[in-house]
């Protein structure tokens, strides 16, 4: 059994890890993007319309529903490479627009 004491533990001093920060800071939107946005409501919407096709027995009301959910990825995907997207040039002009946040 291992002695946890604070006599041992004041005698044997734990050794700690380096840290490595990152050379650059993260982006301060928190991801809250155009990109991510869309996205997110666009798929959240698509479940709802599947979910609804599920509850109603209405299997193309179902497959509609998926191929929002489809179109919603693809759109948040293109909205990204426009740069929309975290660290995307858009992102980052309107950030500046707005102080920073």
């Amino acid at each position: 059994m291992a002695d946890h004491s604070l006599a041992h533990r004041a005698q044997n001093p734990t050794r700690t890890e380096t840290m490595h920060l990152p050379p650059t800071s993260a982006p301060t939107n928190h991801g809250r993007t155009l990109a991510a946005w869309t996205t997110t409501w666009v798929v959240v919407l698509g479940g709802v319309v599947a979910g609804l096709g599920v509850a109603l027995t209405f299997a193309w009301l179902f497959w509609v529903g998926l191929g929002v959910i489809a179109a919603g990825l693809i759109l948040g995907k293109v909205l990204q490479v426009l740069g929309h997207g975290q660290g995307g040039a858009a992102t980052i002009a309107r950030a500046q627009r707005r102080g920073g946040h």
